[in-house]
């Protein structure tokens, strides 16, 4: 099913096919590779840069593409359904990091960092979670302290995309402890040259093998002052409350992108698989229970149309997009878990798409914000 929202005009639906064409003709054929090393080719980012599909909601002057939030999403949705190990990847160099850019960094700093992003010089990572301290951000150990006109960073992250290659990392920490939010802020720090950062291990995952997700050390590693997001200390949770939005519509997008491919390859499966005779299709249980999975993926994909559509409109609210990040990812898990039940031993097998695309959803539940705490922000507001 097409994406049917008013917000995607007809330079995005002209420009889809050749950009269908491009995933499958470079990504596809390395992505076994990709998966077999737990990480993407670095050179896959000037590749997707040279193609103009990096930052295409930044504006023009920045190297974007000056487009709304919808063309992200339809980008999103192709790399979901032709080549998922670069799913992670691009959420965050496209719709996460360049947006806080974009609207709380200086113009010297925009012009500094944004355009070398869409050109996929720089490789993009969010680093907020620690070891203690996820969904509740409050809790980040990270600590920035004032050096004259430096920071000096001290503290763990884990969990984070793009963390084994990135060269870009906005990182959370805490520059004054005393306070009761730990008055916490954000940094740009390019990694290339900053004594005392080191990436540790690209960890293991239950799923998602090509997206590398890794830990990072900051051991007395200083940064500029003027790495300092929004120049004033203690904005940080601020901003990822602001950003939080866009990021879980972003989640949800891809949990509608992956019910429809799941039920894409089902029903080919299920026409072609014979069992006693017949296609496993042609039972009236089977068919029921696709035909269950794909009115839940059609409501899925009305309501998250509606939602970009808001979002477009600067009408989208925290509390939405909780809804969609919840709805949207309990019923991708409870769609797939059908989907790979009705491959039988086969969808078990890690060489079946359908095998990695539950692995895959499981996590949707745990990103930008565990569903408990969607749960949590949506009971508030009652």
């Amino acid at each position: 099913m097409t994406r049917q929202s008013t917000e995607l005009d007809e330079d995005i639906e002209a420009f889809r096919p050749h950009f269908r064409r491009f995933l499958k003709n470079e990504f596809t054929p390395h992505a076994h590779e990709w998966r077999r090393r737990k990480s993407v080719d670095p050179e896959v980012w000037p590749k997707l840069g040279r193609f103009g599909v990096l930052l295409p909601s930044i504006p023009e002057k920045y190297g974007g593409l000056g487009k709304s939030f919808a063309f992200d999403a339809a980008i999103i949705e192709d790399v979901e359904k032709i080549v998922p190990e670069l799913t992670a990847g691009i959420v965050a160099q496209n719709t996460i990091v360049p947006h806080y850019l974009l609207r709380y960094a200086s113009e010297a700093q925009k012009q500094r960092w944004l355009p070398r992003l869409a050109a996929g010089e720089l490789i993009s990572a969010i680093a907020m979670t620690e070891p203690a301290a996820g969904s509740d951000l409050r809790a980040i150990g990270m600590r920035a302290e004032r050096h004259g006109d430096r920071f000096v960073l001290n503290g763990q992250k884990t969990f984070i995309t793009n963390g084994n290659i990135a060269n870009l990392v906005l990182v959370a920490a805490k520059t004054n402890p005393s306070e009761s939010s730990g008055d916490i802020s954000m940094f740009v720090v390019e990694t290339d040259n900053c004594a005392g950062f080191r990436r540790g291990r690209n960890l293991d995952k239950m799923g998602l093998h090509a997206s590398g997700v890794s830990e990072l050390f900051f051991a007395d590693a200083a940064v500029d002052a003027e790495c300092l997001l929004g120049g004033v200390a203690g904005q940080g949770l601020r901003q990822m409350m602001e950003q939080l939005p866009r990021e879980r519509l972003v989640i949800a997008v891809v949990a509608v992108a992956a019910m429809e491919q799941a039920i894409d390859i089902t029903v080919r499966y299920a026409k072609d698989r014979i069992v006693f005779g017949r296609p496993v299709l042609d039972f009236q249980a089977n068919g029921f229970s696709l035909a269950e999975a794909k009115t839940q993926a059609v409501i899925a994909r009305v309501f998250v149309d509606w939602c970009v559509a808001r979002l477009v409109a600067g009408e989208f609210d925290a509390v939405t997009a909780s809804m969609a990040k919840l709805w949207t990812t309990e019923t991708q898990m409870s769609v797939i878990d059908t989907c790979l039940q009705l491959h039988g031993g086969n969808g078990y097998m890690d060489e079946y798409d359908i095998s990695r695309m539950y692995t895959a959803a499981r996590a949707q539940k745990i990103f930008g914000g565990t569903n408990e705490i969607m749960k949590h922000v949506i009971a508030r507001s009652l």
